[in-house]
């Protein structure tokens, strides 16, 4: 199995990364905002009848369900539960048959070369530790199996974002990484280094027009997207500190968003997959 991550920093961590997906709802972005990317994921992977695939940090399940509606056996993992919990309603509603089950990316529980296909839309570029990560992706994905996944990239909206609140957030620990390097091809090929071959890293763009104006898509995010939610409490004795990230979200959506009327936003994402050699 993986490497042991049993040291107390490193479980407070997971705690906290733990407890921020289970705020807001989560759930409900994934389906009103990003809907169609699990599908996206599912169909660059190829997966069909009959594959053994893993969802890695699969949240809600928006590319399990995909994946499993295209015939293949799926299993889901995440860290929170409540995410799992959302994803298991949704996949009874159409009457699929997933395995959901909470673990942890970086010490997956699961044998090597367990899986045809093992993916992650937006999820396993969370975990902190970005290079045990890729060793799990690669262990429990057989041979000539798909290393598939879907990231937002340093320099899209999301990644931008991410940059926008790191002055109002926590310091964070030694040796985390930031989530939106997993949009970086350079730093994916290098995480999974010569265990890989066919790698194809395209950019893409997601349209978005959910929000009418950029308040709009301050306020959702602030009431449903966890690590928005977790950086405002850390803030939220300082008024003063709360209107400035305010207004600096309301900022960046004015940069990337175009058109007359609702916000039109592009949000950059990296599409990668690989056959594990």
């Amino acid at each position: 199995m993986a490497r042991s991550t049993d040291d107390a920093a490193d479980r407070t961590l997971k705690e906290r990364h733990r407890a921020m997906w289970a705020l807001g709802d989560y759930p409900s972005i994934a389906a009103e905002i990003i809907p169609e990317l699990g599908t996206i994921l599912v169909e660059a992977c190829q997966v069909g009848p009959g594959d053994a695939v893993l969802d890695v940090a699969a949240g809600a399940g928006n590319a399990a369900i995909p994946a499993a509606l295209a015939g293949a056996e799926v299993v889901a993992c995440d860290l929170t539960p409540e995410l799992l919990e959302a994803g298991r309603a949704a996949a009874e509603h159409y009457g699929l048959r997933i395995t959901w089950r909470e673990a942890d990316a970086e010490n997956l529980p699961y044998a090597n070369r367990a899986f045809d296909t093992v993916m992650s839309c937006v999820g396993v570029m969370f975990a902190p530790h970005h290079q045990a990560s890729a060793d799990e992706l690669v262990r429990v994905c057989r041979p000539g199996g798909t290393i598939g996944l879907l990231s937002w990239t340093p320099d899209g909206f999301i990644g931008q974002m991410f940059a926008a609140m790191k002055p109002y957030a926590p310091p964070p620990p030694p040796g985390s990484q930031p989530p939106p390097l997993w949009g970086s091809l350079d730093h994916v090929r290098a995480l999974f280094g010569e265990r890989v071959s066919d790698v194809s890293g395209d950019l893409r763009t997601l349209r978005v027009e959910a929000f009418a104006e950029p308040v709009e898509f301050r306020e959702y995010f602030k009431r449903g997207y966890g690590p928005t939610i977790a950086v405002y409490r850390n803030i939220a004795d300082d008024p003063d500190r709360v209107a400035a990230l305010d207004h600096d979200l309301d900022e960046l959506a004015r940069r990337f968003g175009h058109g007359a009327g609702r916000l039109r936003m592009e949000w950059e994402y990296l599409l990668f997959t690989a056959r594990v050699v």
